[in-house]
C-alpha cells in the first residue's frame, strides 16, 4: 500500500509570475502534473497534495478521484508540510514524499525507495553535485552509513566540502513519519521545520537508511526561476529526441525539436528542424516533415510529406499526401490517399477525396470532396452566413476554375466543371459546365483618370 505526498504549496517569488510556481509547464505539462503522473506510474491510488499558494488554482488543475488536498497555510518547512497530510495516512502504508517543483523523476527512480522500506528501512534520494552550495549535506559515519542531514545554512566548513547532497525525495512507513514528524523542531538557521531531520530519529530508532541515485541530476533538480524552467525544459526535450532516434527516427537537429504532448512514430520518419508537436501525434512510416512545422492532435500516414511552416490540428491524414508549404488544416479535416494541399490553403471541417488537389490560396470548409477534383486557385467554399454552417459537396472529378466562390448550401455533381471567377449558388447536375460570373464589357475611348495639379 502505497501512500504519496507531492508538496505544492509555495510561492514560487523568484519566477515572478501570479501563475503557482508548480502551474508552470515544462513539456506542455505542469510541474505538477509530471509529479502526479510519475506517482500513479507506482500504483498509488492515495496522493495528498499538499497546498498553500494560489491553492485553488492548483486544485482545479489537478483534481481528480485519487487526489486529495491538503492544506498548509502557513508555509513553515518541509517538515509542516508532511505533518499537514499525516492524518490522511494509511497506518499500514508506505509514504513516499515527493515536490511539485521537481518534474522529471523517474519513476523507475522512484520505486528503488519504494522497494526498500521495512520495518526496520527507509529510503532516501541522494545525488552528487560538484558545487553543492545551497543544499543539505549527507552526512556519513564511519562506517559508511547515513546518520544525518545537515542544511546548507547550519553546516560546519567540513560538512560544507561533502558533494554528496539530500534531494528531499524520501519513503518510510507510515507509523514511523506519525512517531517522526510531531517530533520536528524549528531550531536551526531558517526557524523551519525540516523533514530531513528524521533522518537522525530514524537512526536513533536503529533503522538503516537505504541509498538511491538517479541516473541523471536533472531528474531531481528542482525550478525557481526562469532559467532553471529553460534549461530543464531543453533536457526534457533532448530526453524524447534520444528516445524517438532510437526508434529509427531521423531528427536532422536534435536540439532543435519540441514535443508538448506524445509522439508516435514508425520507421523511416525525418523530423527537420523546429518541428512542434502537442497533444496525441501520430506519425506513420516514412512521413517527412519540413522546417516549421506545427502539428496536435492528428495523425499523419505513411509516405506523406508535411512541406515547410504547415499547421495541422486535429485533422486525419491518409498516406501518400502532400501538404504545404504554408498550408493550414484545421480540426474535422480528412485527407484520403494521395490528396494533395498546396501554399496557403487553409482547410476546415472538410473531407478531401482520393488524389483530390487544392494547390493554391484557397479555403475548403464544411466541406465534402469527391476523388480526383482539381479546385482551382483562390476557390472559397462560402460556408458561413453569419448565424449558421452549411456543407458544399462536390462529386468525383470535379474541375473548379480559379477565383470560384461555391456559396453553401450546394452540390456539384459527378465530372462537373466550373468556369474560373464564378460564384456559386445553385446545385449542378453530373457532366455540366458551369459558369456564374457577369458578362464582360470592353468600352472604347475610355480616358484614364489623372491627377490634378495641386
Amino acid at each position: 500500500m502505497l501512500d504519496i505526498v507531492v508538496l505544492a504549496a509555495g510561492k514560487g517569488t523568484r519566477m515572478r509570475s501570479d501563475l503557482p510556481k508548480v502551474l508552470h509547464p515544462v513539456g506542455g505539462r505542469s510541474l505538477v502534473q509530471h509529479v502526479i503522473d510519475s506517482a500513479r506510474a507506482l500504483g498509488s491510488d492515495r496522493i495528498l497534495l499538499v497546498v498553500g499558494h494560489g491553492a485553488d488554482q492548483v486544485e482545479a488543475q489537478v483534481a481528480a478521484d485519487d487526489i486529495r488536498c491538503v492544506a498548509q497555510t502557513e508555509q513553515l518547512g518541509t517538515g509542516h508540510a508532511v505533518l499537514q497530510a499525516l492524518p490522511h495516512f494509511r497506518d499500514d502504508a508506505t509514504v513516499l514524499v515527493l515536490y511539485g517543483d521537481v518534474p522529471l523523476t523517474r519513476p523507475e527512480t522512484l520505486q528503488q525507495l519504494v522497494e526498500a522500506v521495512s520495518d526496520d528501512t527507509m529510503g532516501l534520494l541522494t545525488v552528487d553535485l560538484p558545487k553543492p552550495d545551497g543544499y543539505g549535506r549527507i552526512v556519513r559515519d564511519s562506517d559508511g552509513q547515513v546518520e544525518a542531514i545537515v542544511e546548507h545554512k547550519d553546516a560546519t566548513d567540513e560538512q560544507r566540502r561533502i558533494t554528496e547532497i539530500n534531494t528531499g525525495i524520501l519513503a518510510a512507513k507510515a507509523g514511523h513519519l506519525q512517531k517522526w514528524l510531531p517530533s520536528l523542531s524549528n531550531d536551526n538557521a531558517q526557524g523551519e521545520y525540516y523533514l530531513t531531520d528524521i533522518i537522525a530519529m530514524a537512526r536513533r530508532d536503529g533503522l538503516s537508511i537505504h541509498v538511491a541515485q538517479p541516473a541523471a541530476p536533472q531528474e531531481v533538480e528542482g525550478i525557481n526561476n526562469r532559467q532553471q524552467q529553460a534549461a530543464l525544459e531543453r533536457y526534457y526535450q533532448r530526453c524524447q529526441a534520444d528516445a524517438l532516434m532510437v526508434e529509427g527516427v531521423t531528427l536532422l537537429d536534435p536540439a532543435r525539436f519540441d514535443c508538448r504532448g506524445r509522439l508516435t512514430a514508425g520507421r523511416d520518419v525525418v523530423i527537420d528542424v523546429n518541428c512542434l508537436f502537442e497533444g496525441e501525434v501520430m506519425l506513420e512510416d516514412g512521413v517527412t516533415l519540413e522546417p516549421n512545422c506545427y502539428l496536435k492532435d492528428c495523425v499523419i500516414g505513411a509516405g506523406t510529406v508535411i512541406k515547410a511552416n504547415s499547421v495541422i490540428e486535429g485533422a486525419q491524414v491518409a498516406s501518400r499526401c502532400a501538404i504545404g508549404p504554408f498550408a493550414r488544416l484545421r480540426p474535422g479535416t480528412q485527407l484520403a490517399d494521395g490528396a494533395r494541399v498546396g501554399n496557403f490553403v487553409e482547410i476546415k471541417k472538410a473531407c478531401i477525396g482520393e488524389g483530390s488537389k487544392v494547390n493554391h490560396l484557397s479555403y475548403i470548409g464544411d466541406s465534402k470532396v469527391g476523388k480526383q477534383v482539381n479546385v482551382g486557385a483562390g476557390t472559397i467554399t462560402c460556408n458561413y452566413d453569419g448565424v449558421n454552417k452549411f456543407v458544399t459537396e462536390i462529386g468525383d472529378n470535379v474541375f473548379v476554375g480559379s477565383n470560384t466562390a461555391l456559396v453553401a448550401p450546394v452540390k456539384l455533381g459527378q465530372n462537373v466543371t466550373v468556369g474560373a471567377g464564378s460564384v456559386i449558388t445553385r446545385d449542378i447536375a453530373d457532366d455540366e459546365l458551369a459558369v456564374g460570373r457577369g458578362r464582360q464589357r470592353n468600352i472604347q475611348g475610355w480616358q484614364r483618370p489623372v491627377k490634378k495639379a495641386p
